[in-house]
């Protein structure tokens, strides 16, 4: 696919680059690389190829989450050095 400078540059600007004017016949050669390159891809015969989701078969086994309490908000709150009822208070966090 043909690109032309203009083109180049409109992308340059929808992605924020300044480009040199040095630049500007690299970028545009690389950019027709890719579309070539993507127009090989659209040609690929993928005829009963089933999508691919995930990159490997693999499965994460994950145990199950069961909640246990392992200390009282009491026992908690006993080594706080200010609380206020059931919560325990800290300075204010200024960002």
């Amino acid at each position: 696919m043909k690109i032309d400078k203009s083109t180049v540059l409109h992308i340059a600007h929808l992605a924020r680059l300044e480009v040199k004017e040095e630049e500007l016949n690299q970028m545009q050669e690389d950019l027709e690389k890719i579309t070539d390159f993507m127009d090989l891809l659209n040609k690929v015969d993928t005829t009963g190829v089933e999508p691919l989701i995930f990159m490997t078969e693999e499965i994460n086994v994950l145990r199950e989450d069961n909640a246990v309490e392992s200390i009282t908000q009491k026992d908690a709150l006993k080594n706080a050095a200010h609380k206020d009822s059931d919560y325990f208070r800290i300075p204010k966090v200024k960002g």
